[in-house]
């Protein structure tokens, strides 16, 4: 029977009206991109015959997300990010993505936020207790004030403890009070004033689901809101977001909150002990901190006072080592998350959807005398999304509209296999105003022996408490069913009926025609023009623009003194050489020099210390097109676009990763490049170039001073180059080392060279004698030298086999007195000389410094 017949009868019959007919009636946002019943079926097949509805306690995990945690930790090495050993640069390079995975969940960036990992988001508030700067009233200025809203959770109000005797105040605040006591203020009456102060408000009620205006951020910030308003100082914003997360999408640039504390079981499930504290990077100046833990000093002396903290935030403020596994599970947290539901802002319409039809028919449930069911503890009638999470919160009360015990609804829902919570939920303030108990009542429960969390529901027929249903984005209609037949099956005097006129009224206020505002746009991607697919291209048509050609296996090298003998171009970082005898210099080195790398399914990047493998994929580039080539043994020939000119405007397509310590923007390339990468590899991977807009300067530090100058996917500079003549007598040394050992590993002198992965190869004069060089001029380019280039075990890969060796490592520490420097690096000297071409067979003309 639709709806809106239903509710023209005086008698209503309750089962008709609870389906999923009459649910699409008032709400038409259910589900998300796939067919949902199959994904319940697949990710949640162990909740089957349960109702599960304390999603604001801890949300529930997929069953891909564990399965693809344990294959990434069955396959990866992670050892403590502390050290600096090939297992521990992973972790931390998988550690720092997660950081950046979480500021663009939250639409901010590492230049705005810095992200500090504790283990919830209690310890994340008893964090910002305990480093804030509160300040004793002075003869000229007065203290700190710690004003918080009293819906707030225990662990906000809290902090009360912290500053107790630190001369600080502290003032509850109402929620009606912010609003209706703002007045306008004067923005220079005070100015001079710099006390801080602290105002807590949570972005979400975890006791009603009430949603707080985000506004209030830069409201109290700017002292137009009380209690703000009313004191001069400087005034940061907690916007405890541990209930809001789960369900919400949240964006910090627009509501950039000072703090902002959560953790990640509320929003994804698992991991759990795991959560976050975002903190404004122009506001972590002022934080203190006295306790100083493993990795957050940056020098301190034990037989002296004396400490120096990390200059990083995150470093300072993270004791000891960080709970590393469970922060690499976030990154497949993440990836369930949007590939299950597309992302926050479906989550939120969808749960919001089920708690509004929800609402709609407990709160017109009856007894067969007239009298309603519930009582409900809300601020409003559930009209919006943006006001209204997804949380439920009410008593129950007979047929005399007498309540019935919290504990007694649990006991029953229990049988019914129903998972609710009851009591306050750790939230005394709300509880208190909604159920109308006063302070001198909480203390006269205590004495009668009721305490938080047990099950004395009710005093004197007075609750003590109540009933919480809440929602995720897993929650289905026949949630809602079981519920709302579990209470008119144990708990309504038959015959069940309806209030037919608050249900008209409710049924009116839907928001449904607004809620498609609410869903993120998704645009189609659009496929690039590849050229026709080459089994097996051949580097003879490889040509840039310039008339220049790639080298084939039959290719000479000239040979002269002073001149370049080889252009390499690596288009992918660790992936395999590309030689041409002649290319086009561009900004950041040579044309598409390291412009791409692969990634693991953690978005770390690869190199051949941690996949040896890169070196067997060959990439080749055709100007002509604008095609980056992809080839393998094995594998059939693909084509990716240099630049590709339909990128969507999709946050999860354009991400940060690591390069040697630096964050870089990046886009990626597709799934048909990933799809190729990750059957060639054996394991998850995908393709992925530097951001066009992005800008990465070289680190300071080198040993010769150089101007700021643009890199690639580069580790520290735009060139690297090598001098025959030291390659030639490093031969000599690991022959002659070989020929005193039962070690027989022939390296001829174009194999080290390979080994060295040099851009640019010359025939010096002298062994090492780039050492000392301070600028080079080939052709007509000038060059400034930036430093030598340390030397890992990287170059004891076979770039032929992929087989790790220990030379020439060896014999390189060895010659050189354990200084493994082999090459040096090289920079333009001007702007303009990232114009022109390079070819091999050109004199070099060397400056010593």
């Amino acid at each position: 029977m639709p709806l809106h017949e239903a509710m023209e009868k005086e008698s209503l019959n309750f089962n008709q009206l609870c389906t999923f007919e009459s649910f699409e009636k008032v709400w038409n946002h259910y589900g998300y991109k796939s067919v949902f019943q199959d994904v319940i079926e697949r990710e949640f097949s162990r909740i089957k015959g349960i109702t599960y509805l304390d999603h604001a306690g801890t949300t529930l995990y997929p069953e891909s997300l564990v399965r693809e945690f344990y294959q990434d930790i069955c396959t990866n090495v992670y050892g403590n990010p502390h050290s600096h050993n090939p297992s521990s640069r992973l972790t931390h390079d998988t550690v720092e993505h997660v950081r950046y995975r979480i500021l663009q969940h939250f639409n901010t960036t590492p230049d705005e936020y810095s992200v500090i990992f504790t283990s919830g988001s209690t310890a994340a508030l008893k964090l910002v207790a305990e480093s804030f700067p509160w300040r004793p009233p002075t003869a000229t200025e007065p203290a700190s004030q710690f004003c918080y809203l009293t819906d707030n959770h225990t662990s906000v109000v809290g902090i009360r403890g912290v500053i107790s005797a630190l001369g600080v105040v502290s003032l509850p605040v109402s929620p009606e009070e912010i609003e209706a006591r703002a007045k306008d203020v004067d923005q220079s009456e005070g100015s001079s004033c710099q006390t801080p102060h602290l105002f807590c408000y949570p972005a979400q009620s975890n006791f009603s689901g009430r949603k707080y205006p985000l506004g209030y951020v830069r409201g109290i910030q700017a002292r137009q809101l009380y209690p703000a308003c009313d004191s001069k100082g400087r005034w940061f914003v907690l916007l405890d977001a541990a209930s809001f997360a789960s369900c919400s999408p949240l964006d910090l640039q627009e509501h950039s909150a000072n703090f902002v504390p959560f953790s990640f079981y509320k929003m994804f499930g698992f991991p759990t002990g795991l959560g976050a504290l975002l903190v404004r990077n122009d506001t972590a100046a002022l934080l203190r901190k006295t306790y100083f833990g493993g990795g957050t000093a940056a020098a301190y002396l034990a037989g002296d006072n004396y400490y120096v903290p990390a200059s990083n935030m995150s470093n300072r403020f993270e004791d000891g080592t960080v709970s590393f596994l469970d922060i690499i599970a976030l990154n497949h947290s993440f990836d369930s998350l949007h590939t299950l539901t597309g992302g926050m802002d479906k989550i939120q319409v969808h749960t919001f959807g089920l708690t509004r039809y929800t609402y709609m028919l407990l709160s017109s449930l009856c007894h067969g005398n007239g009298q309603p069911v519930a009582q409900i503890y809300s601020d409003s009638e559930f009209e919006n999304p943006s006001t209204q999470g997804a949380i439920l919160n009410f008593n129950l009360m007979d047929c005399h509209g007498q309540m019935i015990g919290y504990s007694q609804v649990d006991k029953l829902a229990s049988l019914f296999n129903i998972h609710l919570r009851t009591g306050c939920f750790c939230n005394t303030g709300a509880c208190q105003l909604f159920l109308g108990i006063t302070n001198q009542v909480v203390k006269s429960n205590l004495q009668a022996g009721h305490v938080c969390g047990d099950n004395i529901d009710l005093v004197d027929g007075r609750p003590t408490g109540s009933v919480r249903v809440s929602f995720g984005y897993m929650s289905t209609f026949q949630d809602c069913q079981n519920f709302l037949n579990f209470v008119a099956d144990c708990f309504v005097e038959k015959p069940v009926k309806v209030d037919q006129d608050k249900l008209d009224r409710l049924k009116s206020n839907t928001s449904s025609k607004g809620s498609s505002q609410c869903l993120l746009t998704m645009l189609t991607n659009g496929k690039p023009d590849h050229i026709d697919e080459r089994e097996h291209a051949s580097t003879d048509l490889v040509v840039n623009q310039r008339g220049g050609k790639a080298i084939t296996k039959d290719a000479k090298s000239h040979e002269k003194a002073q001149t370049l003998t080889n252009i390499y171009i690596y288009p992918i970082k660790s992936c395999a050489a590309f030689e041409v005898t002649d290319w086009p210099v561009g900004a950041l080195g040579l044309l598409h020099d390291r412009g791409w790398m692969v990634v693991n399914g953690n978005r770390v990047c690869l190199n051949q210390k941690r996949e040896p493998r890169l070196c067997l994929i060959h990439p080749q580039i055709y100007l002509p097109s604008n095609t980056l080539l992809l080839q393998a043994s094995g594998m059939n020939t693909i084509c990716v676009p240099l630049k590709n000119h339909s990128e969507p405007p999709q946050s999860h397509r354009v991400c940060q990763n690591m390069v040697c310590g630096d964050r870089v923007e990046t886009v990626d390339c597709g799934d048909e490049a990933a799809s190729w990468l990750s059957e060639f590899l054996g394991q998850p991977c995908r393709l992925i170039r530097q951001s066009p807009d992005f800008s990465r300067n070289m680190k300071k530090g080198h040993e010769k001073e150089v101007s700021s100058t643009a890199l690639s996917l580069v580790n520290e500079a735009q060139y690297l180059i090598v001098n025959r003549a030291s390659v030639d007598l490093l031969q000599r040394h690991i022959t002659n080392r070989q020929e005193s050992s039962d070690d027989h590993q022939p390296l001829d002198t174009q194999t080290l060279i390979s080994r060295f992965r040099a851009n640019l190869v010359i025939s010096g004069k002298e062994p090492f004698e780039e050492d000392d060089w301070s600028h080079l001029i080939i052709g007509n380019t000038h060059f400034q030298v930036a430093g030598r280039c340390g030397r890992c075990q990287m170059i004891g890969v076979d770039q032929s086999t992929g087989a790790k060796t220990k030379e020439p490592l060896l014999s390189l520490s060895a010659y050189r007195k354990g200084k493994v420097t082999f090459g040096v690096y090289l920079v333009h000297q001007s702007l303009e000389d990232s114009n022109s071409t390079l070819s091999v067979g050109s004199s070099v003309k060397s400056e010593m410094s």
